[in-house]
């Protein structure tokens, strides 16, 4: 099976690599020059051992080939866009881009490309002497910041979705804001020696003989070979956005027309889906799994023109098929009209604002916990109603404070147990928020049951089920009588998993994926695997005979 790190076509694996490779290379450039705050010695010592390797052959080469794929890879993506519209991570990416060569290249021509043709000696000291105290030395410090910042927006958006990367979020984050942290550290202390050492005379006669300190005639042709390098980049950009305009311009001349039953008609360029076409022109289009093909939601019918839409593929079709589609069906995210039709929206807002929105869902990942109470029915058998219910209420009154303390919320009570979503900012939070619970659920129980023993009444025992995983957040019901709740397989798989508690005889049954999710490192030994009812695949969980210890493991 092909690593989700290296899925894409080529274009997309060469940007990774390309980018991998300077990203290398800038890291260890940044700790090279804060070694500066150290001493003289480290700093140029580290340089040697980079040079070594960047300035040999095959070295240069491959940093260079990576450079200039790596900038012709993006100004190529901004030629082939369809529209400037974008995410905001992804837009600051692209300046923040656009930004580093108007820095970057006048940093290569005055130092490998002086290096080579003036034979200067482009060490650290003569860098920092080269910008000091003068502006450039703020520009190029911005440099830094500006290369880092779209370094650390490249990684998160080539790892996020891997299940090792979220796990180390927090600790890279202290990472990234270390490195430039610690380069300008290494900067100033170096340039602040370097420009004392300048102003005694011998001293400077000294560092200018050892740099090979170039001439005013040989800076002039640094600056001449600078700015035609500037022409060429704001050239190629200039091209880049003149193909962007072009094709727009090229696809207006070659647009469709779309009718919306009930709706507006709009006139949309050829290539988009019916889905983005709604969503460009403002049209309120249902998709409650954002246009991933995960769902049926933003489904129409065709009712015109849909004989010169492409057959459904095998994913759509097998989509419409579950949910048994009537004729004419199709998936607005899937479908990209070349010829004017007419689509009436299955799934549209029905003119309740607040009800439309709540009622699409929130797709999350989130920790679910199932709990109920062990043998409530021969418990209870002979009392009356009144005495039950109150019971009932005691013991939610013991045990909810427990689940609402750590962020829960009790979606809904179902006789003697709950169910329960931890709704918090990601899943590790959610799951985290979730092992606590049931810990302190367990610890609020052995409360309980004192006083029930107290009152000559035998204690309660209860199973829990707790599962991270894909959930749907939406309002369920008729309009004005829909409550929100959750939907989804972790809700059965949490169920399940209480269920098993009682032929295990153990409190607790908690998944794998939550406890990875959570970051827990307790033992994790005595992990089964559950064959579930209704549930596709076998469910890794951890046993948990009194969730009282969970606590203390985790606190551990």
């Amino acid at each position: 099976m092909k690593s989700v790190l290296w899925q894409g076509g080529w274009i997309t694996r060469l940007r990774i690599g390309s980018g991998l490779i300077l990203f290398a290379f800038a890291f260890l450039h940044f700790i090279n020059i804060g070694l500066g705050l150290f001493h003289t010695d480290y700093l140029h010592g580290m340089q040697d051992g980079r040079h070594a390797v960047t300035r040999h052959d095959i070295g240069s080469a491959l940093l260079y080939a990576a450079l200039f794929i790596h900038s012709g890879l993006a100004l190529y993506s901004i030629s082939q866009r369809k529209t400037l519209k974008m995410p905001l991570s992804m837009a600051l990416q692209i300046v923040l881009g656009l930004l580093i060569p108007l820095q970057l290249i006048a940093h290569i021509v005055h130092t490998r490309y002086a290096h080579e043709v003036f034979n200067v000696n482009d060490e650290m000291g003569y860098i920092i002497a080269l910008m000091w105290p003068s502006s450039a030395i703020w520009m190029q410090s911005m440099l830094l910041l500006v290369v880092w910042v779209h370094s650390c927006i490249g990684l998160h958006m080539w790892l996020r979705l891997t299940k090792w990367w979220p796990k180390t979020v927090p600790y890279l984050i202290g990472l990234a804001v270390f490195v430039p942290s610690f380069a300008m550290a290494g900067l100033l202390t170096e340039g602040r020696r370097i420009w004392a050492d300048f102003g005694d005379p011998f001293l400077r006669d000294q560092y200018i003989e050892h740099y090979n300190w170039p001439s005013p005639e040989e800076f002039q042709a640094l600056f001449s070979v600078k700015d035609n390098a500037l022409l060429a980049f704001w050239i190629a950009l200039g091209v880049s956005l003149a193909v962007f305009a072009g094709r727009k311009l090229l696809r207006r001349r070659h647009s469709v027309r779309v009718t919306y039953v009930e709706g507006p008609e709009v006139v949309a360029e050829k290539g988009m889906t019916l889905l983005e076409i709604s969503q460009a022109n403002g049209i309120p289009h249902t998709a409650l799994c954002g246009g991933k093909g995960r769902c049926t939601t933003c489904r129409v019918i065709v009712e015109d023109g849909a004989a010169e839409l492409p057959a459904p593929s095998e994913v759509e079709a097998r989509s419409l098929a579950a949910v048994r589609a009537p004729k004419g069906a199709r998936l607005a995210c899937q479908i990209r009209p070349t010829q004017p039709i007419t689509a009436f929206r299955m799934f549209r807002p029905d003119g309740l604002r607040n009800r439309a929105h709540a009622s699409q869902g929130q797709e999350r990942q989130l920790a679910v916990l199932f709990l109920d109470m062990r043998g409530f029915t021969s418990r209870t058998t002979g009392q009356l109603p009144y005495d039950i219910v109150f019971l009932l209420n005691r013991f939610f009154d013991a045990i909810v404070p427990a689940i609402t303390a750590e962020g829960g919320v009790v979606d809904k009570y179902m006789g003697d147990g709950l169910l329960a979503v931890f709704e918090t900012a990601d899943p590790a939070s959610s799951a985290r928020a979730g092992l606590m619970a049931a810990a302190d659920v367990s610890r609020a129980l052995e409360r309980f049951n004192k006083q029930l023993n107290a009152e000559g009444s035998s204690h309660i025992r209860i199973g829990m089920g707790l599962h991270l995983g894909d959930l749907v957040l939406g309002e369920i019901g008729a309009a004005g009588t829909a409550t929100r709740t959750i939907i989804g397989d972790a809700v059965n798989v949490a169920s399940r998993l209480e269920a098993e508690t009682k032929t295990l005889g153990v409190e607790l049954l908690v998944s794998e994926d939550l406890l990875h999710a959570a970051g827990y490192d307790g033992d994790q030994t005595g992990l089964q695997s559950f064959k579930l009812r209704g549930v596709s695949r076998p469910i890794p969980a951890l046993p948990v005979r009194n969730a009282t210890l969970l606590a203390l493991r985790i606190a551990a």
